[in-house]
């Protein structure tokens, strides 16, 4: 059994990338969840770091699972966010000891997968983001998008009065037949308000009503679930699995969407789509923005059975996501006729920038000599 050697992190703010080092020289990277990335980093060196170093590196799940038991008092969110880097890490490590991309290692296989170009953005009118998506419908061949109503966690007041009633037939109808439609809440609305809306959803031809309702209130979203006869998802903020084994039970939302980085890694996730898969519910990851969270999906995507329809794809640029400009070398982010394509080299396949590694924060655990 080899076991983990070292534990390095490079961080900013929003970014932290973490490597591993096998006690043979093998290496893997991976990244912690984004946002208040440097915080994570920090948990990771304090409280997953220790558990690691010395463990094997085979045992992914298992060694997620006892770090959990030995970090009991702190079962929170952030937790997770360092596992996730971790977690990455080691199957990063993995593919490339045994010379196979992580979606081989999780049963599936390399190739193209459909995505839908995913808005950011509320602060833009209904006609500006129809006609950057027609605009990314032409040049870039996607046939399916999504766009936000309402306001985060709102309480049912709109961004501006009245933009939900505007932005979505204009969209919709500017987009025209041919094309999956897809709105996201983001916890904005009450069950009443948002029974009304996906009303208005289901006659324009919307098909995915994500996060209607305050996400912790499985209750207020199973109500919309039961009402609506489009899909209605969720689940992109939790990481706890009794959450999870609730809301699927309950069948509170009719498609699944975990985070793998919000989630704790891999492993985690896949237990997640397994309930899912078992309750015959798709399971349509949340990946925002294009950080290393979008890669991890895309393989996890190419292997599960219960995959949902499309991998969501960020099309917010550097006014939006400054941070995430020049991660990686090349281009993994090519799309071509609105699909990308699982890399298919060891691991994740991809390689990050040296010139953002040298700029970051640097810290590192390792076994004493």
């Amino acid at each position: 059994m080899t076991k983990i050697s070292c534990l390095e992190t490079f961080s900013n703010e929003f970014v932290s990338f973490v490597k591993v080092t096998a006690e043979d020289g093998a290496t893997g990277w991976g990244q912690c969840s984004t946002y208040n990335a440097d915080i994570t980093a920090l948990i990771l060196h304090r409280q997953v770091a220790p558990h690691a170093l010395g463990a094997g590196t085979d045992d992914i799940l298992g060694l997620v699972q006892r770090i959990e038991e030995k970090e009991h008092k702190f079962p929170g969110s952030y937790r997770c966010r360092a596992l996730a880097g971790l977690d990455t890490a080691l199957w990063d490590l993995r593919g490339r000891r045994e010379g196979k991309p992580v979606v081989e290692l999780l049963g599936g296989k390399p190739g193209w997968i459909r995505a839908y170009a995913s808005s950011m953005k509320r602060d833009i009118t209904p006609e500006d983001e129809a006609a950057r998506f027609i605009r990314l419908r032409d040049e870039q061949g996607f046939d399916a998008f999504k766009w936000r109503v309402g306001a985060e966690c709102g309480r049912d007041v709109d961004e501006w009065p009245g933009r939900t009633e505007a932005v979505v037939p204009v969209v919709a109808r500017a987009l025209g037949d041919g094309i999956a439609k897809l709105v996201d809440g983001n916890s904005g609305f009450s069950p009443e308000r948002a029974i009304a809306v996906g009303r208005l959803l289901e006659a324009e031809g919307i098909g995915h009503f994500e996060e209607p309702c305050p996400y912790w209130e499985l209750e207020q979203t199973k109500e919309v679930t039961d009402t609506l006869d489009i899909d209605v998802t969720g689940g992109e903020q939790d990481w706890d699995l009794a959450t999870w084994k609730r809301m699927i039970d309950m069948r509170a939302v009719d498609i699944v969407q975990p985070d793998v980085m919000y989630m704790g890694g891999i492993a985690r996730t896949l237990i997640v789509a397994e309930l899912a898969a078992k309750a015959g519910v798709p399971c349509t990851p949340h990946s925002a923005n294009l950080s290393l969270v979008t890669i991890c999906t895309m393989h996890l995507l190419g292997a599960i059975p219960n995959a949902g329809k499309y991998l969501e794809f960020s099309i917010e640029g550097e006014d939006y996501y400054p941070w995430q400009q020049d991660l990686f070398l090349g281009d993994p982010y090519a799309v071509q006729d609105g699909k990308l394509r699982i890399p298919d080299g060891p691991g994740w396949g991809v390689e990050i920038n040296p010139d953002w590694l040298g700029r970051a924060k640097y810290q590192k655990s390792a076994l004493e000599a």
